[in-house]
C-alpha cells in the first residue's frame, strides 16, 4: 500500500492567512521528503477556514521544493473556470512538474463558491461533463478549436494566425493527458462508475463512513468491466484523517478534545452539510433518523488516533472492513501544534506504514 497525501484545508477563521498558507506547504515539503507517493490540495473561492483559493497556484508554489512525490489537483471545480483556463493552466503545471502532475477533477461542493460564479441553480454536474470534455478536446485537437456546448462555445476561428502561434492552446506533457482522478462523496456513488469507464481513477473522501467507502470498490469494478478495462485495486485511493503520537494520551487529546483541529474539521464539514440537507454523507444506514447523527458519533468513525502500534492495527481493521485499495491518503488538518503536526507523518510513514504493508504481505 502507498502513502499518499490529501488535504482541504480547514483553518481557524481567525488565524493568519500566511501562516496557515506556509504550513500547508511544509506538510507537502515533509511529505516528499519522508516518501509519500503522491500529495493533492483543494480549493475554494469563498471559504475563510478552507482558504487556498487556488490549487493550481498552490503546486505551482511547490514546483521547486518537491523533489520526488507527485502533485494533483483535488480538486478543479471544474463549473466554477472556462475550460479554455483549465486546459492552458494545467497543461503548464505538468510541465513545471516534468510530468509528476495528476488532475483532480470534480463539479464542486461549495454552494457559496456555486452562487458566487454564477451557478447556484445550473446542473453542475452536467457543467462539469461539458467542461472537462471540452478540456480534453482541447488537448486532442488543434486550432480553431470550434467546441461548441451548451455552457461554453470554443473557437479562435477570427483570430487564428498559425504562422505567429496564435491561437493555439498548450497541451500537457503527458499524453494524451496527465491522469485523471475524481473524489467519490456519495455512496454507491454512480459517478465512480463513469469514471472508471472513462479511464479516471476514484479516490473516496476522508469524510464518508466505511460502509460507504465500500460502496465504491463495486461501482468501479463496474465501470472497468464496462469497457473491458483491467481491474485494479492500485487505482484506488481511500482518504482518511488520521492522527499518530508518540503515547495515546497526547493523540487522544490532540483528535479528540473539543479544540481538536480534527473536530473543528469535522465540526465545519458537519455543519455545512446539515445545513445544505446532505447529512446522510454521515449516517451509518440509509434510513437512520437524521437526529442519531451528532457530531461526536461523526468523529468516533471518522478519526483514526493512537500510538503507532494502535493506529497500524485500526487501518489494518479498516482495510478488512472497506477491501484493498491502493493508496491511503493521510488527509491533512491545520496544525495547531506545528511539532505534533509534522510528528504524525513522521510516525505514519517510518513506523505504521511498514507495519501495515508487513502486515497485509504476510
Amino acid at each position: 500500500m502507498q502513502l499518499g497525501f490529501f488535504t482541504m484545508p480547514i483553518h481557524p477563521l481567525d488565524k493568519d492567512w500566511r501562516q496557515s498558507l506556509r504550513e500547508d506547504r511544509e506538510a507537502f515539503v515533509l511529505a516528499d521528503e519522508l516518501g509519500f507517493s503522491e500529495a493533492y490540495c483543494g480549493e475554494h473561492v469563498t471559504d475563510r477556514a478552507e482558504n487556498i483559493t487556488s490549487c493550481i497556484v498552490f503546486l505551482a508554489s511547490l514546483v521547486d521544493r518537491v523533489k520526488h512525490m507527485k502533485l494533483g489537483t483535488g480538486t478543479v471545480n471544474m463549473p466554477n473556470t472556462h475550460p479554455a483556463t483549465v486546459a492552458s493552466q494545467i497543461a503548464m503545471l505538468d510541465h513545471m512538474l516534468g510530468g509528476r502532475f495528476l488532475f483532480g477533477i470534480s463539479p464542486g461542493g461549495l454552494l457559496s463558491d456555486a452562487e458566487v460564479f454564477g451557478n447556484l441553480d445550473a446542473d453542475r454536474n452536467a457543467m462539469f461533463l461539458e467542461a472537462i470534455n471540452q478540456v480534453l478536446a482541447i488537448w486532442a485537437g488543434e486550432p480553431p478549436y470550434d467546441l461548441a456546448g451548451e455552457y461554453w462555445d470554443i473557437s479562435v476561428a477570427r483570430q487564428f494566425i498559425p504562422e505567429l502561434g496564435q491561437g493555439y492552446i498548450a497541451k500537457p506533457l503527458q499524453r494524451p493527458h496527465p491522469p485523471i482522478v475524481v473524489t467519490a462523496v456519495a455512496p454507491f456513488s454512480k459517478g465512480v462508475t463513469e469514471a472508471a469507464a472513462r479511464g479516471w481513477d476514484p479516490i473516496s473522501a476522508n469524510f464518508l463512513m466505511p460502509q460507504w467507502v465500500k460502496s465504491h470498490w463495486p461501482k468501479y469494478v463496474e465501470g472497468c468491466e464496462r469497457v473491458g478495462r483491467v481491474v485494479d485495486a492500485a487505482n484506488w485511493r481511500v482518504a482518511r484523517s488520521i492522527f499518530v503520537a508518540d503515547d495515546e494520551k497526547t493523540a487522544k487529546a490532540y483528535a479528540t478534545d473539543p479544540d481538536s483541529p480534527y473536530v473543528f474539521y469535522y465540526k465545519q464539514l458537519y455543519t455545512k452539510l446539515k445545513k445544505n440537507g446532505r447529512i446522510e454523507l454521515f449516517k451509518t444506514h440509509r434510513d437512520q433518523p437524521d437526529d442519531e447523527v451528532t457530531l461526536e458519533t461523526v468523529c468516533n468513525q471518522l478519526i483514526t488516533y493512537g500510538t503507532p502500534d494502535k493506529v497500524a492495527d485500526e487501518l489494518l481493521k479498516y482495510r478488512e472492513t472497506v477491501g484493498d485499495f491502493g493508496t491511503l491518503l493521510y488527509a491533512g488538518k491545520d496544525w495547531a501544534d506545528r511539532e505534533l503536526g509534522r510528528r504524525s507523518m513522521i510516525l505514519l510513514a517510518e513506523q505504521v506504514m511498514p507495519k501495515v504493508n508487513a502486515a497485509i504481505r504476510s
